[in-house]
């Protein structure tokens, strides 16, 4: 049996604790601020050491910015809705479309099957900046610039090549004989996809869509110059709070906080799919 000191426990933990201060201290760091004026947020030296204010969450729920230059009216909380929609709907799009993708993917093998895939993974490859002016002339020209299907259908460069190639190496680590065995009993293909595949699959599934939400969450690009301020997301919203009179960073912060927290709530509800999902269907063998 293994013997840990107490020396090496204690030098243990304290890397693991300088790790941790490390990473989340400037997630810490704000979330103080969004209790902050300015003023407060940009004394010097800083300090731990304020009067909590509740005024930046009140400006971003109600909509009205109160600052130097006048009270400005923003839509942070619409914004955040176009977020959780456009986020949530292209992810689910990626995945009834990437899912049986990727399963055929990894099943069969036809011809041109890995160009194909390859194909679809260079999509993620290629920099936004380089589809964007064409895309945008093309939206002009079929009436999808400043709509969210316009957006959501964009959204799928970003989710569904992600969507696939995780799903597929979960897949091709799962044994065909199991689904072989199954399909002895009469069963269809379909089925056996549904209530074999699917399931076992499942890890990489959620883990594939989870990463695809984020990303979907943080882009910026695309819907900043596709979309109007009614339908742009959180990450473009933020925008506003550069005002004439400065930039209003106790706003920002509680933008923030309130913009990670559908992410980071979903992350903790499948965090073990996703360390199960990466560690086991990424990569292969």
């Amino acid at each position: 049996m293994e013997h840990t000191s107490l020396l090496e426990r204690i030098l243990r933990g304290t890397l693991i604790s300088l790790i941790l201060i490390f990473f989340l201290f400037p997630i810490f760091w704000i979330f103080l601020m969004s209790f902050q004026t300015n003023e407060d947020i940009l004394r010097i030296p800083p300090s731990l050491f304020f009067t909590p204010t509740l005024s930046n969450y009140t400006a971003l729920i109600t909509g009205k910015l109160v600052s130097a230059a006048g009270t400005l009216d923003i839509a942070f909380m619409n914004n955040l809705w176009n977020s959780v929609l456009l986020s949530g709907v292209s992810v689910l799009i990626s995945l009834l479309l990437g899912v049986p993708a990727a399963y055929a993917f990894a099943r069969f093998k036809f011809p041109l099957s890995e160009d194909i895939a390859f194909t679809l993974l260079s999509f993620r490859f290629a920099p936004p900046l380089l589809v964007l002016l064409p895309l945008s002339l093309y939206y002009q020209q079929i009436g999808l610039t400043d709509t969210y299907v316009g957006l959501i259908w964009v959204y799928q460069l970003i989710s569904l090549p992600l969507i696939l190639w995780i799903v597929r190496g979960y897949f091709e680590d799962i044994s065909p004989d199991i689904e072989s065995a199954y399909r002895i009993g009469g069963h269809s293909w379909l089925k056996t996809f549904t209530r074999i595949a699917v399931p076992l699959a499942g890890p990489g599934i959620a883990a594939a869509g989870l990463l695809a939400f984020i990303f979907c969450w943080n882009n910026f690009v695309f819907a900043l110059v596709l979309a109007s301020a009614s339908k742009q997301p959180v990450t473009v919203g933020s925008l506003a709070f550069v005002t004439a009179s400065g930039i209003q960073y106790g706003q920002i912060a509680a933008a923030i906080v309130l913009s990670i927290t559908p992410t980071l709530a979903i992350a903790l509800w499948a965090q073990r799919y996703l360390v199960e999902g990466l560690s086991l269907g990424a990569v292969k063998g």
